[in-house]
């Protein structure tokens, strides 16, 4: 019997470290990992936003591709990254231990404040600039793209005064001694899957594979979240370039989501808050979906579909 898992990943240094980490988990398996890096689309065009690449697949669609050729056997991404549909052939089969989720800034200055007034805040995430230009209107935003190491040697370069970046991946490459803010979730809520890690394979991957990653791999409550988000996010039918947001949280037997959408300019939010038993996360996604287009985040939605198009 084949006992190497094979694991695809982008090349970056914290793609490797969630790889590597992965690998970690299976190790008590018995199981031997072979770790294959993976270029992507995202990682080769660092000159157009995210939003002008395409809003699909953007980081793991040349993964997916080796999932489905079967080159490798799991794919580890960034939970975030992922499309709200996958291919038919593919499914999702674990999540890992979620981190802090919520979205911290970065800077040199110690005394930095998001209330600075004209401060310049680098990021790539359209989430994050229509959050900055609703409760920061004073403050300017710069796209930074690229690796973390990239976009932390631009901030030395003074491209901007600050960053504001997930806390997960911070966390993970050793710069917690730049985090000047952490930002609120009752502000910036996190987008869908923020802070956990994402295991994907072909449905035809072995029982004895699926089973070793889902033993050694999954955790539990982090996956009953993360499937009520991305219900959500598959019915919104949000992409990587629309700020939209979801973030769920269990207690007992319940999941709250808190989910909605943002325009570009900031200027509207619609928010929805529900609670639904974990038997019911996926139909609370959903739900929650719905209500948020009904409310008005259907105009938003169409409004950001017609600015991305130009």
């Amino acid at each position: 019997m084949n006992k190497i898992i094979r694991i695809g990943t982008r090349g970056s240094k914290l793609a490797l470290w969630q790889a590597h980490h992965v690998a970690e988990l299976i190790k008590p398996s018995g199981y031997q990992t072979e770790i294959v890096p993976i270029e992507t689309r995202g990682d080769k065009i660092l000159n157009v936003s995210i939003a002008k690449i395409g809003s699909k697949g953007v980081f793991t669609e040349e993964i997916e591709e080796k999932l489905l050729d079967g080159s490798i056997d799991i794919a580890v991404h960034s939970a975030k990254d992922l499309s709200s549909t996958l291919a038919d052939e593919l499914e999702l089969i674990a999540f890992t231990e979620r981190e802090v989720v919520n979205d911290v800034v970065l800077s040199f200055d110690k005394s930095f404040s998001l209330k600075n007034t004209k401060a310049v805040i680098g990021t790539s995430s359209t989430r994050r600039v229509a959050f900055v230009k609703h409760f920061y209107p004073e403050a300017n935003t710069v796209s930074v793209r690229g690796n973390l190491q990239t976009r932390i040697s631009k901030l030395q370069a003074k491209e901007a005064d600050a960053l504001i970046l997930a806390y997960a991946g911070i966390h993970r490459m050793g710069y917690d001694d730049l985090i000047v803010q952490k930002i609120e979730t009752s502000y910036f809520v996190p987008p869908v899957g923020q802070g956990t890690i994402a295991i994907e394979c072909h449905k035809k991957l072995s029982f004895d594979k699926k089973e070793v990653i889902e033993r050694w791999v999954n955790h539990p409550d982090t996956e009953d979240c993360i499937r009520a988000e991305r219900a959500f996010l598959k019915t919104l039918e949000g992409g990587c370039s629309i700020p939209s947001f979801g973030y769920a949280w269990k207690e007992g037997n319940m999941v709250t989501l808190k989910a909605g959408i943002i325009s570009l300019d900031g200027k509207q939010i619609v928010k929805v808050k529900k609670s639904a038993t974990v038997e019911d996360a996926k139909e609370l996604g959903k739900n929650v979906a719905d209500e948020v287009l009904s409310d008005g985040g259907a105009e938003i939605l169409s409004a950001i579909r017609n600015t991305i198009k130009t």
